[in-house]
């Protein structure tokens, strides 16, 4: 390809919706958290090894009985959504956060610090707003050297911890 030499109609989508194909025996339910797996179909999120955060579910989806991709569902993001938390606190505004599952999200890493956005609403310690930026938030921690997972855990929050600090002082 060369470089543009006159105006181009290029084609665009509006942020904010995508549609994915459903993972086979997965069911997606309205308001969700969901996440690409490794096979880059649809799932509940989780705390799932190479999962990454696409966004929430905009409509329930039932391919408990089909095949990967037989149906499909509209997912939103590029915005804030309010979620359950485990145990957040007002300091951790801007932080990143991390999945639990479908519906919960938590400052510290699971087993595969699998990212849900950052905290841009605290409300109270079992609840806040994640930013889920428009097209996720990518991939996290893995342990893919063998190295044991709860070490790997332990200095990623620490990690997190000091980086923090340093940046938000």
């Amino acid at each position: 390809m060369t470089a543009l030499a006159a105006d181009r109609n290029t084609q665009s989508k509006i942020g904010g919706i995508q549609v994915y194909p459903v993972d086979g025996g997965s069911v997606i339910y309205k308001g969700a958290i969901v996440a690409v797996n490794a096979a880059g179909y649809l799932i509940p999120a989780s705390d799932l090894a190479a999962a990454k955060v696409v966004g929430v579910a905009d409509e329930k989806v039932d391919n408990g009985s089909g095949a990967d991709g037989a149906l499909n569902c509209r997912v939103v993001s590029g915005r804030a959504f309010k979620f359950a938390a485990t145990s957040i606190t007002q300091a951790m505004l801007g932080e990143m956060m991390y999945v639990v599952d479908d519906q919960t999200f938590d400052d510290t890493l699971g087993t595969n610090g699998i990212k849900v956005g950052r905290l841009v609403q605290y409300v109270s310690a079992t609840e806040g707003w994640v930013h889920i930026p428009f097209g996720g938030v990518g991939i996290g921690i893995t342990t893919a050297d063998g190295s044991d997972a709860a070490t790997t855990q332990a200095l990623a929050n620490a990690i997190k911890a000091a980086y923090n600090n340093n940046l938000l002082g």
